[in-house]
């Protein structure tokens, strides 16, 4: 069972993770005493914190794959473009590099890390197709079992069916 430490800021793909679903949430004011508390909840019930674990894991497999990644970063990269000032131009001193020259000097599980993640032709699908927002009604929704989820752990009421 992964145990999350509350973020100041969340990543793209942490917004839809449940607590108690995907992993156990860890406040930080009291990080000491919650650990140990997860710990021994998770070991007096052994299948739920193997069912919390394996969801975890499954959506991280599921939502965190580099075309994911990539996906996030065109969109990111388009919107500040939108922002600039300025018309940027390439040097004439730069020289051109490739990702495959970038890990001629790396070894071990980085270069493999490294070679998995080159992309080596151009996507399927379109860039960023994202999902469509949330309605108000429905994030309401989602925000509040998220908060009902949160407050069971804070409260120590965790109501989950074996």
């Amino acid at each position: 069972m992964t145990m999350f430490i509350e973020p100041k800021y969340y990543d793209f793909f942490t917004r839809n993770m449940l607590p108690l679903q995907h992993y156990w949430p860890i406040s930080i004011r009291n990080m000491c005493e919650e650990i140990k508390y997860a710990v021994d909840w998770g070991n007096s019930h052994l299948h739920i914190a193997e069912a919390i674990g394996k969801r975890g894991t499954n959506y991280v497999v599921e939502n965190l794959k580099m075309k994911f990644v990539y996906d996030y970063m065109f969109h990111l990269l388009n919107e500040y473009a939108k922002l600039m000032k300025f018309k940027p131009i390439i040097p004439t001193e730069a020289v051109e590099t490739c990702a495959e020259s970038m890990v001629c000097s790396v070894r071990g599980l980085k270069k493999r890390l490294f070679v998995e993640s080159i992309v080596t032709s151009p996507s399927e699908t379109p860039p960023c197709t994202i999902p469509p927002p949330y309605t108000p009604q429905t994030l309401k929704d989602f925000l509040q079992k998220k908060q009902n989820l949160l407050n069971q752990v804070k409260t120590r009421t965790i109501d989950i069916n074996e």
